[in-house]
């Protein structure tokens, strides 16, 4: 059954919002053998439709197969499979030890659906970023509606119909189209919301949850340094690096936006990228292997990103000039770049490398600490006390030592940002706690706090001042 609601908004989304209030009670009990042939049933319909999948990913971002495999649905296949494995004992209640003021008393912390939820993802990686966070959802034991991106229109056709095979529309309904979709659906008081994209719609995202006081999840994105120090494995590093930074064309929220390299290793390791960029793609142009920009006008304004670098002094450093008709832009590297320029104080979001040198390690930290925390942070070293102290002296949502990228993909992190970067986290039990309210349950025993109900005789104040002295 298709679930896929094309109806101009608001049309048709109260009366699937109250068909979902309705599910969402009946799944409270649900059981963990119950949720998990859900899953079982939503990873089956994922690879029937795999063919379609590399067709649509190919369409909407020029996507490469094995790269289809590698970064959208290798992602949420581990994440069914993860759940699946585990999601027994994330649902079993948890006991809590007591305190010498609760003597008597058992406690227990109760995981529990949080009810109908809303999941909004980008175009970027949109099997992954829709279909894990629906995963979460799922384990959880919650129904939800999906506002997949309509940018990648092709893919989030797909989505539809692999969603549609497996639920009703009283359980998990897809809507696509533009924002007036997505702005509709935000009217509605749903009891959670997980949003993916951009620290300016996650603002308008957290605003409308505000509305009704719904809980949020919000992945957004920043300015994610990467640090190169003299100690690293230069080679490495730059292979690292330019893999994290040119997936997808660079279109990807934790790619390293921009690398400080120490004065003494940078010509060493501007020839060592240049060579793992010709390694990775050759003639970029024609390789198979390099996506395109989404759409004409993130093209656009990639390319006056390049011409205000250029503008302001920057060396742009690409083996192809930009192409609007194939919405191609090379791998480029902006070397030393003014610091005003709008490469280096926006989001890039594309292939776009700025390289900025630096001589000591406290003037990267004070550069990284002057802005939001990023959603990553990249560290290149084999010094132990620097790669500590970038760790203590920053924060940011997730970081690697010696890798670019890979923290998304262990289900034992936590994937998320900080602040402009993000609130809370998901991917395999964060996940799961992120789409479940965690309540308290406390049960008496052989409890003696009626010996301190009033009124409050001279025994009961000399038992409650005992207690302040000895028990607290």
């Amino acid at each position: 059954m298709n679930v896929t609601t094309r109806l101009p908004p608001p049309h048709g989304l109260a009366e699937i919002f109250a068909a979902q209030q309705k599910t969402a009670l009946a799944l409270r009990g649900s059981t963990a053998a119950e949720r998990i042939a859900k899953l079982k049933k939503l990873e089956a319909a994922i690879l029937a439709h795999q063919p379609s999948i590399y067709r649509a990913l190919a369409e909407d971002l020029h996507k490469a197969e094995a790269e289809s495999d590698l970064s959208d649905l290798m992602p949420v296949l581990a994440e069914i499979r993860h759940a699946m494995r585990h999601l027994a004992h994330w649902m079993r209640p948890r006991r809590v030890g007591t305190t010498r003021l609760m003597l008597g008393t058992a406690a227990r912390i109760r995981p529990e659906p949080r009810g109908v939820t809303l999941i909004i993802s980008p175009w970027n990686y949109p099997v992954s970023l829709t279909l894990a966070p629906l995963v979460s959802a799922i384990a959880a034991g919650n129904t939800a509606m999906v506002k997949p991106s309509e940018l990648s229109a092709a893919t989030s056709a797909v989505l539809a119909q692999i969603i549609g095979s497996c639920f009703e529309p009283a359980e998990v309904a897809v809507f696509q189209g533009d924002a007036s979709v997505a702005s509709a659906l935000l009217d509605l008081p749903f009891d959670h919301m997980f949003f993916t994209g951009s620290p300016a719609i996650g603002r308008v995202v957290m605003a409308a949850a505000a509305k009704h006081l719904s809980s949020v999840t919000l992945e957004l994105g920043g300015k994610s340094p990467a640090i190169v120090d003299p100690s690293a494995n230069i080679a490495k590093a730059a292979r690292s690096i330019v893999w994290g930074k040119f997936l997808n064309a660079g279109q990807t929220c934790i790619a390293p936006d921009h690398v400080f390299v120490h004065e003494t290793v940078l010509p060493q390791f501007l020839d060592a990228v240049k060579a793992a960029i010709a390694r990775m793609y050759g003639d970029a142009k024609t390789s198979p292997d390099y996506g395109r920009i989404i759409n004409a006008r993130h093209f656009f304004r990639l390319s006056a990103m390049l011409e205000d670098a250029a503008g302001r002094g920057g060396e742009l450093v690409s083996a192809a000039p930009p192409d609007a008709g194939q919405k191609f832009i090379a791998p480029t590297l902006l070397l030393r770049p003014d610091t005003a320029s709008s490469a280096m104080q926006e989001e890039i979001f594309g292939p776009i490398l700025p390289v900025v040198p630096y001589q000591e390690l406290g003037q990267v930290i004070a550069q990284i600490n002057a802005g939001p925390k990023p959603l990553a942070l990249y560290m290149f070293a084999r010094d132990e006390g620097n790669t500590e102290r970038v760790l203590e002296q920053t924060s940011s949502g997730g970081a690697c030592i010696n890798l670019s990228l890979l923290h998304f993909t262990h289900a034992n992190l936590p994937f998320g940002g900080v602040n402009n970067s993000g609130i809370g986290a998901s991917h395999g039990e964060f996940g799961f706690r992120a789409f479940s309210h965690e309540r308290a349950v406390l049960r008496d025993r052989f409890s003696t706090i009626s010996m301190l109900f009033p009124p409050y005789t001279a025994r009961v104040r000399r038992t409650i001042k005992l207690l302040l002295r000895h028990f607290v």
